[in-house]
């Protein structure tokens, strides 16, 4: 079974698993059914354990991993499909938010890194449809106000952004500094890697499906700013005139 690689400011990569939260997220990372099925078998309460450490996951599955966090979240920020359905039917809470983030399983798989080697957005759909099946709810907001619809699209994920609005996400709440999900879809988000070409293909994307599902380029943020207005570029503001027509 392969290490778990970890942000040395936490724990040296080449140290073994020492706890046994530890040993779960080795057994995710790695994509291992069998073991996490072991896992369970011996003690149904692995579905339920928590972190107890912050911790960079730097190999396979590239997340923060939060104190508080459940096994489920791990795997859902893996979009390891097969081990969130094994952690749902041992009991998994799929609306667990002890983290510091208040963050959902739902929030952590609509994260992700579109030029990253990691980035599966098959997967990360069928995990996100897995959760929601199971009792996710759609609109949860994190410490920030952020749905998974604002970091869907904030991580300029169109998949994810394409099913979450399918399954009626709210396209007009407001995180904590007043954008809807659709203002961060017209803007630069900071994002690592947002401005390659296949992060722009994807923004194109994301702004062409909040379009089609009606959401309106005269919504306002919290300071009154239409998305419109906030775009930035020429480009985006064509795209919004042409599908807006």
């Amino acid at each position: 079974m392969a290490r778990v690689q970890i942000s040395p400011t936490v724990r040296p990569h080449h140290m073994p698993a020492d706890t046994p939260f530890d040993e779960i997220i080795t057994a995710i990372v790695d994509d291992d059914v069998e073991g996490l099925r072991s896992m369970l078998a011996a003690n149904r309460d692995v579905a339920a354990r928590l972190a107890d450490r912050d911790q960079l996951l730097e190999s396979r599955i590239f997340h923060w991993v939060y104190v508080g966090d459940t096994a489920l979240h791990v795997a859902a920020a893996g979009y390891r499909v097969h081990l969130v359905e094994l952690l749902l039917v041992a009991g998994a809470d799929p609306n667990a938010a002890a983290n510091r983030r208040r963050s959902t399983p739902l929030h952590y798989a609509a994260d992700g890194f579109v030029t990253g080697s990691a980035w599966d957005p098959l997967n990360q759909v069928s995990t996100l449809q897995s959760l929601l099946a199971a009792g996710a709810t759609l609109n949860a907001q994190d410490k920030n106000g952020a749905t998974a619809l604002h970091r869907a699209t904030r991580t300029r994920c169109a998949d994810a952004v394409q099913c979450l609005l399918g399954a009626g996400a709210d396209m007009t709440l407001r995180n904590d500094a007043g954008s809807t999900p659709f203002h961060l879809a017209v803007q630069s988000t900071g994002r690592g890697g947002s401005g390659e070409q296949l992060a722009k293909d994807e923004q194109r994307r994301i702004i062409e499906a909040f379009l089609g599902y009606g959401a309106s380029p005269e919504l306002t943020d919290g300071k009154g700013r239409s998305v419109f207005q906030s775009a930035p570029s020429e480009w985006i503001r064509a795209l919004i005139r042409e599908n807006a027509a």
